[in-house]
């Protein structure tokens, strides 16, 4: 069956694209495109064309296939070319997502319309390249320098009314999509046509509106490349006649494809894919899931809450008194009330997501739920409690799940009914924000209640990845050998500022000791002490000297650095360097890109342990742990694509 099939409708022509799932571009519909441009061309009967698209969306992008491939005739440059000097003005109607190629196809065509809900947009910084075949030369022209720049070095696609307004599409399209398209097209060659857009006027900013692109781009990239090099293509667009921009553009899409950084962002990409629908589980069907509870109203709880409100299903809230209750849901409406500040939600929306969530302290309330996921503090007999409970009121097949982020889920669920329906769901801080998210069955867990903790993470759009049990699951277990090894450095006599400014420099938003004075040493060595009183040995680490002398991090005004109060910027500390005294070796000179491979080389060495020890899967689920959970930079990959040379 061919991809691409032609239907005429009067003096309109039709060209349907039809190459499932995304009606991706790979080369069997790009030459489908080019032979419809010549055949339609000779017929004199078709005044216009309109390129449609069959399934759930427009052209999506590239083919994946081809990923890492040398390019095959015809390249898209000349098919969204050869569109464009077509004697029939092409129309191309867009539901779904026209997305990288996609959308350099349809700036070729002479008009662009749209579904209301449709999406258009360079999402090629992504993958560590930029536009190649149109993009960064022909948008300018259409929507302007700023709006260009915006959409090219972020990737973030545009919906169809702010395309419409920017000038990016002619139309939006209310109904059915081909019939309006066809009528659209109509009216069009009635009236004289809009130049190519190539043809099209560029404006052309002075050097201070590039100089202040360029840092801020440099500025959010932290250390990518393609950012920066998509917009020094934009601005030849604006510097150099059409076909010199398009060799430009050209040619760094090509020299970028070949980079180790395009490759990382490749891998994170296909891991990306594959994570919501594990293999193992295409065949387990997940259990249903319209209602969910939440025990415990805190700032996990809530931005749990949160999270199943946005995908739209209702909420109760457990929890154990009333003023408990109130604080729980005012924790909730924080979070929407956040979204209304910031400009992501409207007053009306953010208060429908309010109304579907019902607080109270009676249990018997979950008689009827599907899931209830407990989010409380985090010791075990007051879980267990909270079990007990659940067990007592929940039908038998509501899946129980726990987010803890340290404790043993089997001994959680000791005494539970029907412990095949109990899973360890690990969320993240902010809940509503971070996409990570740890699934840990137990072995009781059946694969029914697997599928359905996946199910969850779609449903959340989240980044689910199955862990084995052990102290920290993944990515706690990588980050205690992280801070154990940067401790080590410190021991060495690496200045702490310098491991963090090195860290930062490898492209984290924080180095791993000013991270700690964010989120409080007291958490880490609280357990520690709690191992300690077990009987189990644990070493002494600088973290507990700090700790013992009051400083927890920023909440008490110093940790491994000082603070001044209403300034959260680290600050070098004498008091620290005293605590540490005899601890600490004499300052050595180790450069800050051997102190990243040392830290990076520690990452994927507890890594290559949790693999071995059947704790994860794959290194590309430990890579999806460390970059959606941790801050891991993306464009390198995470530590195991970063470091698979040496390990």
């Amino acid at each position: 069956m061919s991809v691409v099939t032609i239907a005429r409708i009067g003096e309109i022509a039709t060209v349907t694209v039809d190459n499932p799932p995304v009606n991706a571009l790979g080369l069997a519909l790009r030459q489908g495109l080019w032979d419809a441009v010549a055949e339609l061309d000779a017929d004199p009967s078709v005044r216009a064309v309109v390129l449609v698209c069959a399934g759930r969306t427009f052209i999506a992008g590239a083919d994946v296939t081809e990923f890492g491939k040398p390019p095959v005739e015809p390249h898209l440059p000349d098919l969204v070319a050869r569109l464009e000097a077509a004697e029939k003005p092409w129309v191309a109607a867009i539901h779904g997502s026209a997305l990288g190629g996609g959308f350099e196809i349809a700036l070729g065509c002479r008009f662009r319309v749209a579904l209301a809900d449709a999406q258009i947009g360079l999402p090629e910084v992504t993958l560590g390249i930029i536009p190649g075949a149109g993009g960064t030369v022909r948008t300018p022209r259409l929507c302007g320098i700023a709006m260009a720049v915006e959409m090219a070095t972020t990737g973030k696609p545009l919906r169809a009314p702010k395309a419409l307004s920017a000038g990016l599409i002619d139309a939006v399209i209310q109904g059915d999509l081909l019939e309006g398209a066809v009528a659209f097209a109509r009216a069009a060659i009635e009236q004289p046509l809009p130049l190519p857009v190539s043809a099209r006027p560029i404006e052309t900013p002075d050097a201070a509106f590039w100089l202040d692109a360029e840092k801020a781009v440099a500025k959010s990239a932290k250390g990518a490349a393609a950012p920066s090099r998509v917009l020094a293509s934009i601005r030849k667009a604006t510097e150099a006649p059409f076909a010199e921009a398009m060799e430009f553009e050209r040619k760094t899409f090509m020299e970028l494809r070949g980079t180790e950084q395009a490759a990382a962002l490749r891998a994170v990409f296909f891991a990306e894919r594959a994570a919501p629908r594990p293999a193992a589980l295409r065949d387990v069907a997940a259990l249903p899931l319209k209602k969910i509870a939440v025990i415990g109203g805190g700032t996990m709880g809530a931005g749990i809450i949160a999270a199943i409100r946005d995908a739209g299903l209702p909420v109760i809230l457990i929890e154990r008194d009333d003023d408990a209750v109130a604080r729980g849901l005012a924790n909730v409406a924080n979070v929407f009330d956040g979204g209304v500040k910031r400009g992501k939600l409207t007053e009306a929306q953010a208060q429908t997501l309010r109304d579907d969530v019902t607080g109270t302290t009676d249990y018997e309330a979950l008689a009827d739920v599907d899931m209830v996921i407990e989010a409380v503090f985090e010791e075990i007999g007051v879980k267990r409690a909270v079990f007990a409970q659940l067990g007592a009121v929940c039908r038998a097949d509501a899946v129980l799940a726990t987010n803890t982020s340290y404790l043993d889920p089997r001994e959680i669920a000791e005494a539970l009914p029907n412990p095949d329906r109990f899973i360890g769901l690990h969320f993240f801080s902010p809940a509503n924000v971070m996409k990570l998210l740890e699934i840990v069955p137990t072995p009781d867990t059946s694969p029914e209640t697997l599928a359905t903790g996946f199910a969850l993470g779609r449903l959340l759009k989240k980044i689910p990845v199955q862990s084995g049990i052990c102290d920290g699951f993944i990515g706690n277990r990588i980050l205690k050998r992280y801070r154990a090894a940067a401790e080590g450095l410190v021991r060495r006599g690496v200045p702490i500022a310098r491991i963090d400014a090195a860290m930062q420099g490898y492209g984290l938003a924080m180095g791993p000791f000013e991270a700690q004075d964010l989120g409080g040493l007291d958490i880490a060595f609280l357990q520690r002490e709690g191992a300690r009183a077990k009987g189990q040995d644990v070493a002494e680490t600088l973290g507990d000297i700090l700790v013992r002398a009051g400083r927890k991090g920023q909440k008490t005004g110093g940790g491994w650095y000082d603070y001044v109060a209403g300034d959260r910027r680290p600050q070098v500390s004498a008091v620290v360097a005293e605590l540490l005294r005899g601890q600490v070796a004499a300052e050595t000179g180790m450069s800050e890109d051997e102190i990243a491979a040392v830290l990076v080389g520690e990452m994927a060495a507890e890594g290559r342990a949790i693999l071995d020890e059947g704790i994860a899967a794959s290194p590309a689920d430990i890579d999806l742990v460390k970059i959606h959970g941790y801050g891991f930079p993306r464009w390198r990959g995470g530590p195991m694509f970063a470091s698979r040379s040496r390990i």
